[in-house]
């Protein structure tokens, strides 16, 4: 098979298959067991959801894997589906109809929608490498900071060191200096003692000759 047909055998499956946004909601919508809170209209061209809190709450979330009924209601504006009044969350597509279930393979998105998407994309891919560049430039000032911070910190290890030295140096000086002073102290105390140890000992032999 050349490549040409193989590209009209792709257009072709993706053409008549289903979205399965669509065959899920088309699911929900016809389900009996949920017409409490979504159902078709009278005449099965409209859907219409009548309780939005309970069917984001309870139903979404079966089939969707999110409760967000925003975004369920965006999604239907991308595949053509619009708002029937205003009084009430009421949707119609013309080949989204009750009991016609064959012609969902024929709504598609929006043109417009996926330029927006593939803009958007271009958008996100153009503000990461821009904030990447902005990060990288940022990491590098930070490790230049760092490089900084880190002698600065090791000069005030120094000096710490330094003063943590002489400190040590001088209490030291400045206890041998008292230890000196206590000796020198207690020298003199001695001396001063034995002065008047020898004196009184003379008074006493000199006593006798006196009478």
């Amino acid at each position: 098979m050349d490549e040409e047909s193989k590209k009209g055998l792709l257009e072709s499956v993706r053409k008549f298959s289903t979205p399965p946004f669509l065959l899920k909601t088309y699911m929900l919508v016809e389900d009996p067991a949920t017409n409490d809170v979504v159902s078709w209209n009278d005449d099965g061209t409209t859907f219409v959801v009548l309780q939005p809190a309970e069917f984001a709450r309870d139903l979404l979330p079966t089939l969707f894997n999110h409760c967000n009924f925003s975004s369920f209601v965006r999604q239907l504006n991308t595949y053509g589906f619009r708002k029937v009044t205003t009084s009430r969350w009421e949707f119609c597509n013309e080949r989204f109809r009750k009991g016609e279930k064959e012609l969902l393979c024929e709504i598609r998105r929006k043109k417009s929608w996926v330029r927006k998407r593939q803009h958007n994309s271009h958008e996100d891919e153009r503000s990461f490498s821009s904030n990447y560049a902005v990060l990288m430039d940022e990491n590098k000032r930070l490790k230049k900071e760092n490089v900084v911070l880190h002698s600065e910190l090791t000069t005030m290890k120094r000096k710490c060191k330094d003063l943590f030295d002489l400190v040590t140096k001088y209490s030291c000086a400045k206890d041998q200096k008292t230890m000196l002073c206590q000796v020198q102290e207690e020298r003199e105390i001695k001396k001063k003692n034995k002065i008047a140890d020898i004196s009184e000992n003379t008074n006493i032999f000199l006593s006798p000759m006196i009478i």
